[in-house]
C-alpha cells in the first residue's frame, strides 16, 4: 500500500492550497483516511479525517479554513486549506486506517496503519 501527496509549496498568508493523497495497493472505500501535519521542532498534529461515509472531524486549528474530500473512484483524498496563516507551516502527511470500519478515534496517529511521504508547505507572512 502506497498513499502520494502532492500539492505543497509556497503561499503567501491569506492564499490557499489543494492537497492530494492518492493510494494504491488498496481502496480505501471502506476505511477513515485523514490527514496531519508536522512543524519544524514539533510533534505531529492531527489536522482532519474523513470516514468512508460523511463524517468529517477538523484539529480546532483549522475548522472552519480547511476541508477534507474523498474521491472514492480515484481512490484520493483532498484537502483544500484556505485563508492560509504563518502557523500552517509545516509537512503535511496523509494516512490511512488499515481496519474497515474502525470506530476507533481518529485524531490519534496510532489508528493509522499507512502514512503518505509527506509534502510541505510554507505560508509566508
Amino acid at each position: 500500500v502506497q498513499l502520494q501527496a502532492s500539492g505543497g509549496g509556497l503561499v503567501q498568508a491569506g492564499g490557499s492550497l489543494r492537497l492530494s493523497c492518492a493510494a494504491s495497493g488498496r481502496t480505501f472505500s471502506s476505511y477513515w483516511m485523514a490527514w496531519f501535519r508536522q512543524a519544524p521542532g514539533k510533534e505531529r498534529e492531527f489536522v482532519a479525517a474523513a470516514s468512508w461515509t460523511s463524517s468529517r472531524i477538523y484539529g480546532d486549528s483549522v475548522k472552519g479554513r480547511f476541508t477534507i474530500s474523498r474521491d472514492y473512484a480515484k481512490n484520493t483524498v483532498y484537502l483544500q486549506m484556505n485563508t492560509l496563516k504563518p502557523e500552517d507551516t509545516a509537512v503535511y502527511y496523509c494516512a490511512g486506517d488499515g481496519t474497515a470500519y474502525n470506530n476507533f478515534d481518529h485524531r490519534k496517529i496510532t489508528t493509522y496503519d499507512y502514512w503518505g511521504q509527506g509534502t510541505l508547505v510554507t505560508v509566508s507572512s
